[in-house]
Order: C-alpha cells, then structure tokens, then sequence
C-alpha cells in the first residue's frame, strides 16, 4: 500500500476518513464517487491489485477477502462498496443515494444490482486472471468474455433505464445505480465496446461524467506516480 494521498473536500472530521483504493477498480471508483457526492473529506490509499498488493497481509489483515475498496471512519472498517455506499447514506441522508418511496426504491437497486452483481463480478480482474492463468485461455478469449457479459448486461439495462421517468437512474438526483453506471461505462469503453447501441446510458453517461462529484471520482485523476 502507498502513502495516504489527501483530497480535501469538507474540513475533515474528528477521525481521518482513509479509502484504500485502485485507481481503475470499478469498486473502488463507486466509493469515491460516493464520497464526493457526500461531501466528505477522505485520503485514498493505493493498493496495487497488479501486483497483488491486496494479497499483502497487512491488507487482510483490514479485509479478509483482499478486495478493494474498504474505508476506514467512524473508527470501523468497512468493505463492499455497496454496503459502504449504504453506510455513507445512512450517515448522511442528503443528497439521498436511494429514493424513499418503495417502489421506486426497488427498482434504483434493481438497475445498481444489475450491475455490481450481474455485469462486474464476472468480468473483473481475478476472474479474468483465472480465465487465462488457471484456465488456460488465449487473451483473445477472455477478450471475448468480457465483451460478451458487458453486452448483455447493458442491453438489458438500457431497457430498465428507458421505461424510467426521471432525469438520473436514481431518480432527480444521482444516487447508487448512476454511482455503479460511470465506472462500468469507463471499463466498457477501455475494453472497445462501443455503448452507442444504447442511447439512454450514453445520455446519461454524458451528464454524470460532467458532474463535480463524477469528474473528481475518475481513474485518471488517481494514476499512481509509478503506474
């Protein structure tokens, strides 16, 4: 793990508010973008998942699974990046990353779950590394893989966004599922495929990348220097 990077937004709290993070996971990104929607101030950590550096002990040693991201506040560590985007709401209800009514609720998670459960677990990066290390397969295949899973699951999602009336995927101000849509959109395009078969996600892309707190949230503001 590096040195803790600052970055500033609100005075920072009675207890340092640490993420440790990689630049490019997309889990990691959901947080950060989580952060800078809730205005809290936070250092980011780097762990290097090139190198393994989530395989360190002094890694496990704050999240058994040795997955990134896990924030430390509150004198806790939490990990999952959906169960710390929840966390962050309930600590700090406005703006609301979830609407309040229940259909509607159900049906933002529906589209947030569609993508950190059905779109990003099987495409990223130890399951790739098993695809070719343990697998066997040619880059071209796990290539193929990841094309195939990122298709479908927009495709699908694309439908779910276009029947929903409001201007962001969480309703009238962005919540979980436009904070799980940027960083899937970012792999999507690092991988070539080309999201203008869906219309309403690139729209939406297009809005929320513009966002002070989505801008501020890119991998390519979080490079590390050795990267």
């Amino acid at each position: 793990m590096s040195a803790p990077r600052e970055h500033g937004i609100l005075p920072a709290m009675a207890e340092p508010v640490r993420l440790y993070d990689y630049f490019r996971s997309s889990a990691a990104y959901r947080v950060r973008i989580g952060l800078h929607l809730k205005g809290v101030a936070y250092e980011s950590v780097a762990v290097d998942l090139l190198h393994n550096g989530q395989a360190e002990a002094g890694y496990r040693a704050l999240n058994p699974q040795g997955l990134v991201p896990a924030l430390e506040m509150d004198g806790r560590i939490f990990t999952q990046s959906l169960a710390i985007l929840d966390y962050l709401d309930a600590r700090f209800p406005d703006p609301p990353f979830v609407p309040r009514e229940p259909a509607a609720r159900a049906q933002v998670l529906a589209m947030a779950l569609a993508i950190a459960c059905d779109i990003h677990p099987i495409d990223n990066l130890r399951v790739l590394r098993y695809l070719k290390n343990e697998m066997g397969q040619p880059q071209e295949a796990i290539d193929a893989w990841y094309v195939h899973w990122v298709r479908q699951g927009l495709e699908a999602l694309e439908t779910m966004a276009a029947d929903w009336d409001h201007p962001y995927l969480s309703g009238e101000t962005p919540g979980i599922a436009d904070i799980c849509l940027v960083p899937q959109l970012y792999n999507a395009h690092r991988f070539g495929v080309d999201i203008a078969p869906w219309p309403t996600l690139e729209r939406l892309e297009r809005m929320l990348t513009a966002l002070p707190a989505f801008a501020a949230s890119h991998p390519d503001k979080w490079v590390p220097a050795e990267a």
